[in-house]
């Protein structure tokens, strides 16, 4: 009775491990906040990349990073982002990140990615082919539950086209600070993201590309 017992602690301690192997969320590290070309310097090289130019080339774990906080990050205390919110509330716009190795949501409250997934989804869900080249394609959802406090759809929805407007400039603004390829896209597949993403509520509003 006790090997059998072992036998099992162990198959479960196996099975446990495969099962954090197989979505295993990403640490991401801290934001470059320094050393960077000057605002207005970003401003005069801030463009949208061609699609012919959208190359295989990889982004790291920190220029991810990098780019995920200047679009809804947290830049001062507990209740400070680097975009303009509502009443000062938490970001009512979540940013998926899907890639080579699967889809991420992406947490600013620890400013770390929790895997949803390991598909690669990237060519499924827009309408132009070089969407799939990209390295990463940031994916903008509105919150639903969040957007409950306007107590308005008309207004909720207003808001999270502002907020997707604030965080996809401060990509672009990132984007050319730190030389990467970068394109808003907004002829999305939004019944297949949702379907993916298994959204409910949420509505995906746009996305943008990533890639060197």
């Amino acid at each position: 009775m006790l090997r059998f017992s072992q036998r099992l602690s162990v198959i479960l301690i196996i099975f446990l491990t495969f099962i954090n192997a197989a979505h295993a969320d990403i640490q991401l590290p801290t934001a470059q906040m320094e050393n960077g070309i000057g605002l207005f310097d970003a401003l005069k090289k801030r463009s949208s990349t061609p699609g012919g130019a959208f190359g295989i080339g990889k982004i790291t774990d920190q220029e991810l990073s990098t780019v995920l906080w200047a679009a809804s990050g947290l830049n001062r205390g507990e209740k400070g982002w680097t975009i303009p919110t509502a009443s000062g509330q938490a970001p009512y716009v979540k940013i998926y990140v899907a890639g080579e190795k699967g889809v991420y949501l992406y947490q600013w409250q620890g400013h770390y990615l929790q895997q949803l997934s390991d598909e690669d989804i990237r060519g499924d869900i827009a309408f132009q082919n070089f969407t799939r080249r990209a390295a990463y394609q940031l994916i903008f959802v509105s919150d639903s539950q969040a957007l409950k406090n306007f107590n308005d759809d008309v207004k909720a929805n207003n808001f999270s086209q502002i907020a997707v407007g604030a965080m996809s400039q401060n990509i672009y603004l990132a984007a050319a600070a730190l030389k990467l390829n970068v394109r808003y896209i907004h002829s999305i597949k939004p019944e297949i993201i949702e379907e993916e993403l298994k959204l409910g509520d949420d509505k995906p509003i746009g996305m943008m590309l990533l890639s060197k």
